[in-house]
């Protein structure tokens, strides 16, 4: 049985201790098991794929890690947790380094099909950049393609339960442990059928153009819901829980799997609230039993009989800009920096409650790619301290020295968002007096791509654009999101010697190099100026009464990273 971690007690203290002290007395008389648990997160079902940008953006990994099931989960402190049920993932000695896959013999599919090499072969395909069209753009729609690109091949017999991943001479990638990983461990079969392509790993190993643009058709789009019914023969499950339904007006709903060869869920129904919900409604009608949210983002919330925790998360919450327009000088973009009240911002609207008192969440955010808690932290961030408040002098000769006297700046985020609106209101009572218009673009339909296309100029969300859970210890989506050839770089920032950095920053685990390369990597981002670190984004995670094993987990997977172990008694 998979047991909430001590690392998760390190994390929110004496909630988490609460928590699994309820666990402890789960079967105490006169409370019977409720059968079906409101999950509300403020996530966004938009893909099942969540290795594609729009996936990763809209916060797959917090609802479907326990659906699609992976080598490694993310762990309720951000770090990569290997899930034995799924297989064993290990390094082996070698003058390349290479990583020996083994699934599970009993792993199948929920619909019937058993889990094989072939799944892997897929993702590497898809997140390797490999594949391109005429134009010279990825036929992929791939999130990241960090690590992936680094492999030279993945040895696989279609069907086979082995795979040998073998990366490029001279290559090391430390994160390795994130490849591969739950709500990214695609069904190739379910593509393969689909696109026709009778065999895909052969399509792949031998780059078969034709069958390769088709996989790669539905790799981007074919996993992705809509407003109508969905094809649940698309939406096979490799974890505890299955895909029953879904609909705007009663969630995502979630079943226990009948196929799945590790241990039952303790539940046998969780409905998930997603942003697009009224949570305000589903708390007041008693329809939820888990709140992961970002703190203040719905006001009024009663969570009454609710043990409740403001943490700060993983996550960065920040402005990604835009390298066009307005702000295609990085000029432009410094000066709109020296106006945002990043100091004010901290103390009114991002100071969790609960501090974890390891540096996390306490003060500004003044890294765009390394953890507060991180040792690094500390001694690299020296170029922010320019930017800790609303410098208007600084803004206005900055504007003029850019020539863009006076500029219109359209900040996007997905509403309903009463902290983000606040936010953004402060920050245009800020810049008002250094020249500058800030138009609130919220939307309750809008997406990180608006930036992409030109219709908003910065965006406000957190790690990879998500407007729920986001960030992990290993960073991975942090420095991505500021890379060209990744489909989370919405901003279109790109810069060869950052590309150059991070790819060493992965591969070498030297103490005073990795001290050297984020020193240089943050001097050159705040130069640059691709996004505005705001703080660690708060979040308001709230387990209701009667709820056992509720871990909360403030990261890219969300407090669901355990959802299979949830019970609710009443």
């Amino acid at each position: 049985m998979r047991q909430p971690r001590g690392a998760a007690v390190r994390l929110i203290g004496a909630v988490a201790v609460g928590a699994l002290a309820a666990g402890a007395v789960a079967g105490c008389s006169g409370q019977s098991q409720v059968p079906s648990i409101g999950y509300a997160v403020d996530a966004v079902v938009t893909s099942y794929n969540g290795g594609t940008a729009v996936g990763a953006s809209s916060g797959s990994a917090a609802l479907f890690s326990r659906v699609l099931t992976g080598f490694f989960y993310t762990g309720p402190e951000g770090q990569p947790v290997a899930d034995t049920d799924v297989g064993t993932a290990k390094e082996v000695p070698g003058e390349s380094q290479t990583i020996q896959y083994r699934l599970n013999p009993d792993g199948v599919y929920s619909d019937g099909v058993p889990t094989s090499c072939d799944d892997l072969v897929l993702t590497w395909a898809a997140r390797s950049g490999r594949f391109q069209r005429p134009d010279g753009t990825p036929q992929f729609d791939s999130a990241s393609t960090a690590g992936y690109a680094d492999i030279e091949r993945v040895d696989c017999q279609p069907g086979s339960k082995d795979a040998t991943v073998v990366f490029r001479p001279g290559r090391w990638y430390q994160p390795w442990r994130t490849l591969f990983a739950a709500g990214e461990l695609m069904p190739a079969h379910v593509a393969a059928r689909v696109a026709d392509v009778p065999n895909a790993v052969s399509a792949v190993q031998n780059a078969e153009p034709d069958a390769i643009a088709r996989l790669a058709d539905f790799w981007n789009t074919g996993w992705n819901f809509g407003s109508g019914d969905i094809d649940l023969t698309r939406f096979p499950s490799s974890g505890p829980y299955r895909v029953e339904s879904f609909s705007a007006e009663e969630g995502l709903v979630l079943v226990a799997n009948e196929r799945w060869w590790g241990n039952a869920a303790e539940t046998g129904r969780i409905v998930v609230f997603d942003k697009t919900s009224d949570l305000k409604q589903k708390v007041s009608d008693n329809a939820v039993g888990v709140v992961d949210i970002g703190m203040n983002s719905v006001p009024e919330l009663n969570l009454d009989g609710f043990t409740v925790a403001n943490v700060p998360g993983r996550g960065a919450e920040q402005l990604v800009l835009s390298t066009g327009g307005v702000f295609a000088s990085a000029e432009a973009r410094r000066a709109f920096a020296l106006c945002v009240p990043r100091q004010a911002l901290y103390d009114e609207l991002g100071k969790a409650a609960d501090l974890p008192g390891t540096g996390l969440g306490e003060g500004p955010l003044n890294s765009l790619i390394t953890q507060q808690d991180s040792l690094f932290y500390g001694a690299t961030i020296g170029a922010a301290e320019r930017y800790r408040g609303s410098d208007v002098p600084g803004a206005t000769a900055a504007l003029a020295a850019a020539g863009t006297p006076n500029p219109t700046v359209r900040i996007g985020y997905l509403t309903p968002d009463d902290r983000r609106a606040k936010t953004v209101a402060k920050i245009t009572e800020a810049c008002r007096a250094a020249g500058i218009t800030v138009v609130d673009a919220g939307a309750p339909d809008f997406r990180p791509t608006a930036l992409t296309e030109g219709s908003v100029d910065a965006v406000l969300a957190g790690t990879a654009s998500a407007p729920g859970p986001a960030g992990s210890m290993t960073g991975v989506f942090a420095t991505s999101a500021l890379r060209p050839v990744n489909g989370l770089d919405f901003g279109r920032f790109g810069n060869g010697r950052y590309d150059a950095i991070t790819d060493q920053l992965a591969a070498d685990d030297n103490s005073a190099a990795q001290l050297g390369l984020r020193t240089e990597a943050e001097n050159l981002l705040w130069a640059e100026m691709p996004s505005i670190p705001l703080f660690a984004t708060p979040r308001t995670i709230a387990f209701g009464a009667g709820l056992h094993n509720g871990v909360a987990g403030p990261t890219q997977g969300g407090t669901g990273w355990n959802m299979d172990r949830w019970v609710l008694r009443r």
